[in-house]
């Protein structure tokens, strides 16, 4: 019997349209904009001057706009500067603080298309009754919908989202929480490992910084996927490494979920590239979690 489960999610969204919106995204973003096409969806990420990500989204077009897709934190971010330079250029930009998003966790993606109306032929979005889905991959899909839009009888929709924010993590997609946006660069968090930077477009903000890591090898730091146990939830901004019988200050934690059912802990921490992914690390102000390294779905090897 398969198995299809929906989820309302927290992202908010960005909107920009526009006559110049292709252009000034181009010049804004890590990704080539002219790849992003309303059947084809990209991460890209928005840097400041300096190269540091005032957040990583799922961008897609719908209607004639181009969307952003992240945390409250990268959005709020985001929107404002974007905003801020956007009124050098014939765009509208908006930040939606309560979009419909709901995402769909599924063991048979045939079956949950057939429901849901959505054909993924030889791309991972598509329209479906005037609505809006992205497939992340086989067990994954984005809807953004309206507020008349009702799911199938057979899907029911839950509240509670860590379901499926914990396979979000476990798949290695990088989300900055509060306190870590302008904190990373982009291949700090592994976007140029899920086709998040274009290393061939003409310029953009916070390009210099982007090409140093790549071209000099400025880049120490990566992230990972760990995961503990624990009997309760717990909120955590680092994470330590054991050497010996010392434990040493490793890095952030950039996302984090905790699962009630499984008493799973999972997040996302960004770390020294070099780490040992057979190393034990802790949760810093809740030491009694320990955490291992979960193997990433992608390689981070760089095809220069």
């Amino acid at each position: 019997m398969s198995l299809t489960r929906a989820f309302q999610l927290p992202y908010q969204l960005i909107s920009i349209s526009g006559q110049e919106q292709l252009s000034y995204l181009h010049g804004q973003l890590t990704q080539d904009m002219n790849l992003i096409t309303d059947e084809q969806f990209m991460w890209a990420g928005h840097c400041s001057p300096k190269g540091k990500l005032w957040g990583a989204f799922r961008v897609f077009k719908f209607n004639d706009h181009f969307f952003m897709m992240g945390s409250e934190s990268e959005v709020a971010a985001s929107a404002r500067e974007l905003k801020k330079y956007g009124v050098f250029a014939q765009v509208d930009i908006h930040h939606l603080a309560s979009p419909n998003i709901i995402g769909i966790l599924t063991d048979n993606e045939t079956k949950t298309c057939e429901l849901l109306g959505l054909n993924f032929t030889n791309s991972n979005a598509c329209e479906f009754a005037n609505q809006k889905a992205l497939r992340l991959d086989e067990n994954r899909i984005v809807l953004y919908v309206d507020e008349h839009f009702n799911l199938p009888a057979e899907i029911t929709l839950s509240d509670e989202h860590h379901a499926f924010t914990e396979a979000t993590i476990i798949a290695g997609e990088p989300q900055l929480s509060d306190g870590m946006v302008e904190e990373f660069v982009p291949q700090m968090i592994n976007l140029q490992a899920i086709g998040g930077i274009s290393f061939k477009k003409g310029c953009y903000t916070g390009q210099e910084t982007v090409a140093r890591m790549r071209y000099l090898g400025k880049n120490k730091r990566a992230m990972y996927i760990l995961q503990g146990s624990n009997d309760k939830a717990l909120s955590e901004t680092d994470v330590e490494i054991q050497l010996g019988e010392n434990w040493r200050r490793a890095g952030k934690i950039i996302n984090q979920v905790y699962n009630s059912k499984t008493q799973k802990y999972s997040a996302l921490a960004v770390l020294p590239n070099d780490t040992d992914v057979t190393s034990t690390l802790r949760a810093k102000h809740t030491p009694e979690v320990s955490m291992s390294i979960l193997p990433l779905p992608y390689s981070l090897e760089d095809d220069k």
